[in-house]
């Protein structure tokens, strides 16, 4: 079946097109994603729990957007690496903020409020990023490595004890 396209006219069509905050939140996370320096958008105190306990893919963590009809205002703590230009980091955070939020909607970007709350070397951040989810999964790694030692150790016997006792019932006589 083939598709016709037809011609309207939608300027006589009367309506709105709105974001809803999350929707902001989600195309800031995303544009944060890889920037070069930025270790983290700070979440506070009781996501950064949540996101230790359970690992998650949330990007609108810590992002706080303010939406209008026509204009957006960003606010976020974040967490910088040791030795990298916070201020170059601040301006890529802008740029791709109103980048991304422009081509996507059509807002303008009109404020963008970043707070560094804390330095970390990368070796720190991956250190600290160890979720208890991650610290489970290796426990139960190791539980199950253990348990397949000792179930080989308890065939490997009963297979002995099979042979014994095989060899045992053999007829000693013809």
């Amino acid at each position: 079946m083939e598709r016709q396209e037809n011609k309207v006219n939608t300027n006589n069509i009367s309506g709105e097109l709105t974001f809803a905050e999350k929707v902001i939140k989600k195309i800031i996370g995303y544009a944060m994603d890889n920037i070069d320096g930025l270790l983290t958008i700070n979440g506070g105190f009781f996501s950064n729990v949540a996101e230790k306990l359970v690992n998650t893919n949330n990007v609108t963590t810590g992002i706080n957007a303010e939406v209008g009809k026509k204009q957006v205002a960003v606010d976020m703590d974040v967490v910088v690496e040791y030795g990298k230009d916070s201020r170059h980091i601040y301006d890529e955070i802008k740029r791709l903020i109103s980048k991304d939020v422009s081509e996507m909607t059509h807002l303008d970007v009109v404020e963008v409020n970043v707070n560094v709350v804390d330095i970390k070397t990368q070796e720190e951040y991956e250190e600290e990023s160890e979720t208890v989810q991650d610290k489970v999964t290796s426990a139960g790694k190791t539980t199950g490595h253990y348990i397949s030692q000792q179930t080989s150790k308890a065939t490997q016997n009963i297979n002995e004890d099979v042979e014994n006792i095989q060899e045992n019932r053999e007829p000693r006589v013809e």
